[in-house]
């Protein structure tokens, strides 16, 4: 019984290593925990058990911001936000169990075969977590290790490779306790060389000259839908992005859903609504500037009723022409639409955002041109954590514009939302630039470092350049998670095969 409470407690603190919290040490630590505890198991659903245990404190604890979500729905009471956390953690910590029980599995009796296969099956389990069900990819454990020097080696072996590399750094302790002293020396080493290698070391970028400014108005969740608001909203980011300050022209930025009216109408007659919000909006912006902003969009299959609606981005030029729109492709569940809604709304219950209509989703990542800009790539809040999944391949943007609304994720969703960027910026070697209405907006280079940014419930403005990308794209920008997955398998490969050889030598 005590091991499965050391299971679960070392998961429940092992989530302090990412932010706000942000002891990034605790995360190697943990694991080096989990290792002792597998290794000390004498069955398979035991180590699933434990590996189980340790996702549920591990999630529980890091997504606690889920539930300051449902306190935004007068329709669900706030106290079912901790039921949803316990709930989604009961699902999440499936993966971590697959992997503890294939390290196992696997090593049992064998130190070096247990660590290779942890390092490779949790990897493959993360990259398994974004896509299955639609996928819940927040907090890969590669998040904790933000802050480190560690962030470049993302450009060569991505989040999952440097996942398994957290956990290997972990199986250090370990192994040295088992005094196992050369195969942690090794790892180390590796670690080392891994870092050093040109191609996970993305070069500074030289001083940018394209002047940009983002927007961050502070407008909290229980006012942004409040009758009367859109006004008061509007004037609020208009003054904003009047503030004197900053050079000119200038790409303007503002966040998810920053006007709260369509920008588009696809029926007939309501455009013109949509057209003169368009005008309203781009009333910002001057010669040879742009707006970038969310909004909702209407769609009409007869161009008479409403079918369906959009999270998306717009890019207007002066006089509010639009020079194109971005569709949110990845939705979340129960935030922009709700599964099974017949049945669901029976049973009262409604999305956590206003609104009967689901909302419907894009074709994915697209890139569009700017003259005098560059190329722009387009991420709605949430896609952004998607390793892989946030360029269009052939058609590569300079930057990435990533608007959300943090505004639901109370105080730890914010700062984990923007690690996650980070490692986008780093991988894809690719500037991202973050406007939310509350917090943190940012602007990230192309190495994964926050430029500048407006912290958590702060109104105001961030003048500066637009970042370059780096000189050429990154081998993870060529190759995606086709490279954390066959290091995770050579790992894997590779742990069999010692505990084979071992094994035959017993016999």
């Amino acid at each position: 019984m005590l091991i499965f409470l050391a299971a679960l407690i070392t998961g429940l603190l092992s989530a302090l290593a990412f932010e706000p919290v942000g002891l990034w040490v605790l995360m190697p630590v943990a694991f080096a925990v989990l290792l002792a505890l597998l290794w000390h198991t004498e069955s398979l659903w035991r180590a699933l058990l434990i590996g189980w245990l340790f996702g549920l404190g591990q999630f529980v604890v890091g997504l606690n911001w889920i539930a300051h979500s449902f306190s935004y729905q007068a329709a669900m009471p706030a106290s079912l936000g901790w039921v949803a956390v316990v709930l989604l953690s009961f699902y999440l910590a499936v993966y971590p169990a697959l992997a503890a029980g294939l390290a196992w599995r696997i090593g049992k009796g064998n130190e070096v075969a247990m660590v290779l296969a942890l390092a490779g099956g949790w990897a493959i389990t993360e990259w398994l977590r974004a896509g299955i069900f639609t996928g819940f990819a927040w907090n890969p454990v590669a998040a904790a290790l933000v802050p480190t020097p560690l962030i470049s080696t993302t450009a060569l072996i991505g989040t999952y490779g440097l996942s398994a590399l957290t956990v290997l750094l972990g199986s250090v302790i370990w192994l040295e306790i088992q005094r196992r002293w050369l195969p942690g020396v090794l790892i180390v080493a590796g670690a080392a060389l891994l870092w050093l290698l040109p191609a996970a070391r993305v070069p500074e970028t030289p001083l940018a000259v394209k002047p940009i400014r983002i927007v961050q108005p502070n407008i909290d969740q229980e006012d942004k839908w409040r009758a009367g608001f859109t006004d008061v909203a509007a004037r609020r980011l208009a003054a904003l992005s009047a503030q004197p300050g900053g050079e000119r022209p200038r790409l303007l930025f503002w966040p998810e859903a920053a006007v709260t009216e369509p920008l588009r109408d696809e029926r007939s007659g309501p455009d013109a609504n949509a057209a003169s919000e368009r005008s309203r909006a781009a009333a910002s912006i001057g010669p040879g500037e742009y707006l970038l902003t969310g909004a909702l969009g209407l769609n009409s299959a007869d161009r008479q009723r409403i079918s369906g609606a959009t999270n998306s981005v717009f890019i207007l030029a002066p006089g509010g022409e639009m020079v194109g729109h971005y569709d949110k492709a990845h939705l979340v569940p129960y935030g922009e639409y709700l599964p099974m809604r017949p049945l669901l709304s029976k049973l009262g219950l409604s999305r956590l955002a206003p609104g009967e209509l689901d909302f419907d989703s894009g074709p994915g990542p697209r890139s569009f041109e700017l003259p005098g800009w560059g190329r722009v790539g387009l991420q709605i809040c949430y896609e952004i954590i998607f390793s892989g999944h946030v360029v269009d391949w052939q058609n590569r943007p300079d930057f990435i514009f990533n608007p959300s609304n943090d505004a639901w994720f109370g105080r730890w969703g914010p700062p984990q939302h923007l690690a996650q960027a980070r490692l986008r910026a780093a991988e894809e070697g690719l500037p991202v630039i973050r406007s939310t209405p509350t917090g943190i907006s940012a602007v990230i280079d192309a190495r994964g470092k926050v430029v500048k940014q407006i912290g958590w419930r702060e109104a105001g403005v961030i003048d500066t350049y637009l970042p370059p990308p780096a000189s050429k794209p990154t081998p993870f920008a060529h190759f995606g998670n086709a490279i954390p997955l066959l290091l995770a398998a050579l790992m894997l490969v590779a742990a069999i095969a010692l505990a084979g050889a071992r094994r035959y030598r017993r016999t």
